[in-house]
């Protein structure tokens, strides 16, 4: 049994550096992967990857037929084997002395009607595809091309296919009828839909010229004013003329916005038109461009770049072919257009960290473009403090992009990673993204202090490990309640689907922490509102104490105050009764012979007052008498019983007998209203 373990090993690695030597699959993950879906069918797995045209490899043939085919030719057990099953050709010659050349052998046509054809289940492809506030998931085989997703998602968005642009695909743009296997595609794929607003047409004639112009090729020829150079590019309808101008700075070494261009039709008066729109002459158009700044800055690329970068006459097709997957040569092999640059991302030694992300801001557009994320314009400091220390709902990632014009991956991870439209949303979303150039190594010191300050030692040898060709870096930050701790580091070598798992893996992290931060600072906040409306119901109840203490001395004060004025009142009007009192003249005798008025007052509590005067006493007496008992003129009215009369109307200086109060009469007093 273990001899038979260690063969079944040996066959399958001999399987695997066969199938990576036919597929030049150099991931040796990827290999076993699809090898594993054929069930190490070696013949199966290089139908699965390698389209042909003539048919497809006999999948009849054993795993070590298919090795001594390749690596020898078949002795006669394995030739009549071979022979029952159908009819195959013989190896050529030269297999014995060519391995790669002998396995072309299996790589014959097959008549379906001689032999028998081993059928095994289709790849299936999963597609998430994102159109404005709308999600589509669709579900294809890999034998299936772009334009029939492009179909489906005409039926299902209501969008015409035409002005259709599907983005999102790893190797760039894709032709209609390129077929999905060709692509090598991982099972879950993450797409969208793009419709540029196109003016409506006026007729059906012009719909059909407008598409037939998007489908044609326009050569470009661009006189270099500076070099005296002349490059004849091949460009499809549907490249924008931003596109061409990026083209032509990594050509040139003219950035975008320093390029002054002659022979650009009226018509084409923004970048982001297709050349098909932009009215240029079909089938040539010759176009001129020199640097707009002074001649001081415009130094020539040098003789490395241009050979590089300079595509001839002859090269023109294969030019086309980069520009329809969206990669240009130095794309391709790993050059990017950044090393011929004589602009830095970011000038040495700068002393503001603002002024130095101004620039780089600035650099990074000429040079990829105005779509890429919104870089944080401060200090490291003020971007963690923007992204760690708000609310724990308004937090966020913090995303620390690090950039090396010296790494081969950088033009690459620029211009398809980071400028992304799917990356670039998700970043201005939920991180706040910093950058700095580490080319020069006084930024790169710099940095380092930096992160050490912020994020520890560790985080700055971290970043001390990666060598030049690991860079770009992608530091992905979490602020926590203690420390700030790096997530994730993302290098160079990866893929838009790979950044754009991880990104959404920090961000279920971070979710599932803010979660928390939430929940507690909540707790915390209702504690705090709990204390605040403790103090506050203490505050108001002290107040009220407060308020209904002074009322109550107010009060106290005003009793005594009025107190004392009744008491004031009282002596005021004892006062004057008793100067009344003795200002009455005396009462006279019954016997003295005048005339003589005997009066009987009865007072509001029912006594009686009885006194005799003069008959020719005047009223005033009689009022001052009545005073002088407690009921003074100004508050009480004297009155007689029949007939009713108020005698505190009359004149006080007419007499008693005037008033016809002679010889007697009974009074009463009654209060004035």
């Amino acid at each position: 049994m273990a001899s038979e373990s260690g063969e079944s090993n040996m066959d399958r690695e001999m399987i695997l550096a066969d199938f990576q030597a036919c597929t030049g699959i150099d991931n040796i993950a990827e290999a076993i992967t699809l090898l594993e879906l054929n069930n190490w069918d070696l013949v199966a797995a290089i139908n699965g990857v390698i389209p042909q045209e003539n048919g497809i490899l006999q999948s009849n043939f054993s795993s070590e037929a298919s090795q001594a085919s390749m690596y020898g030719p078949p002795s006669l057990s394995e030739a009549a084997d071979a022979a029952a099953g159908g009819a195959v050709p013989p190896p050529s010659s030269s297999s014995s002395s060519s391995p790669i050349s002998s396995s072309t052998s299996a790589f014959c046509p097959i008549n379906p009607s001689s032999r028998h054809i081993v059928e095994r289940q289709p790849r299936m492809l999963n597609f998430r595809v994102e159109y404005r506030q709308r999600s589509v998931e669709l579900v294809l085989e890999e034998g299936s091309t772009v334009g029939e997703i492009k179909q489906i998602l005409g039926t299902e968005l209501g969008v015409p296919v035409p002005k259709m642009q599907l983005k999102g695909w790893k190797n760039g743009d894709v032709s209609d009828s390129t077929v999905l296997r060709t692509l090598h595609l991982p099972k879950n794929n993450s797409l969208y839909v793009l419709t540029p607003d196109i003016a409506p047409t006026a007729s059906t004639s012009k719909n059909s010229a407008l598409q037939e112009s998007l489908n044609q090729n326009f050569l470009l020829v661009i006189s270099h004013r500076e070099a005296q150079k002349d490059y004849s590019l091949n460009f499809p309808g549907t490249k924008t003329i931003q596109e061409v101008k990026r083209n032509i700075s990594d050509l040139t070494n003219i950035p975008v916005r320093h390029q002054q261009w002659e022979g650009w039709p009226a018509s084409a008066s923004d970048d982001s038109m297709t050349l098909a729109l932009s009215g240029i002459s079909y089938p040539c158009h010759h176009l001129s461009v020199c640097r707009r700044s002074s001649p001081a800055n415009a130094q020539e690329s040098t003789e490395e770049c241009a050979d590089v970068h300079m595509i001839s006459d002859s090269e023109g097709d294969d030019f086309e072919d980069a520009s329809e997957f969206g990669v240009d040569d130095s794309e391709m092999f790993g050059m990017g257009s950044s090393s011929c640059r004589k602009s830095p991302m970011m000038p040495e030694n700068s002393e503001n960290e603002a002024d130095a992300l101004l620039h780089f801001t600035a650099e990074f557009s000429s040079r990829y473009g105005e779509t890429h994320p919104m870089f944080y314009i401060g200090s490291l400091e003020a971007a963690s403090q923007e992204a760690f220390y708000g609310k724990a709902r308004d937090r966020r990632l913090l995303a620390i992009y690090l950039h090396n014009d010296e790494s081969v991956l950088g033009n690459v991870f620029c211009s398809q990673m980071m400028c992304a439209d799917s990356i670039v949303s998700y970043l201005s979303q939920n991180f706040i993204t910093w950058a700095w150039d580490v080319t020069k190594e006084a930024n790169k010191a710099r940095l380092l202090t930096m992160c050490t300050r912020h994020f520890g030692s560790v985080v700055t040898q971290t970043i001390r490990t990666y060598k030049t060709d690991q860079f770009p870096l992608l530091l992905i930050v979490m602020g926590k309640r203690t420390s700030n701790e790096v997530l994730n580091v993302i290098q160079g070598n990866t893929t838009v689907d790979e950044l754009m798992m991880r990104l959404m893996g920090a961000m279920e992290i971070f979710t599932a922490q803010q979660q928390e931060d939430i929940k507690d600072e909540d707790e915390r906040e209702a504690r705090e509102m709990v204390k605040r409306e403790q103090d506050e119901a203490y505050r108001l109840s002290l107040e009220a104490d407060r308020k209904k203490r002074e009322a109550q001395e107010r009060e106290e004060a005003e009793q005594v105050r009025l107190e004392q004025m009744r008491k004031e009142q009282e002596e005021e009007k004892e006062a004057i009764r008793l100067s009344l009192e003795q200002a009455l003249p005396p009462e006279p005798e019954e016997e003295s012979g005048e005339q003589i008025s005997k009066l009987r007052i009865r007072t509001p509590s029912g006594k009686f007052l009885e006194r005799r005067f003069l008959g020719n006493c005047k009223l005033q007496v009689l009022f001052d008498f009545v005073a002088s008992k407690g009921y003074p003129f100004e508050e009480f009215k004297l009155l007689t019983t029949f007939p009713r009369r108020n005698i505190t109307q009359l004149d006080p200086a007419s007499t008693l007998l005037e008033a016809k109060l002679f010889p007697q009469e009974t009074l009463f007093l009654e209060a004035k209203e």
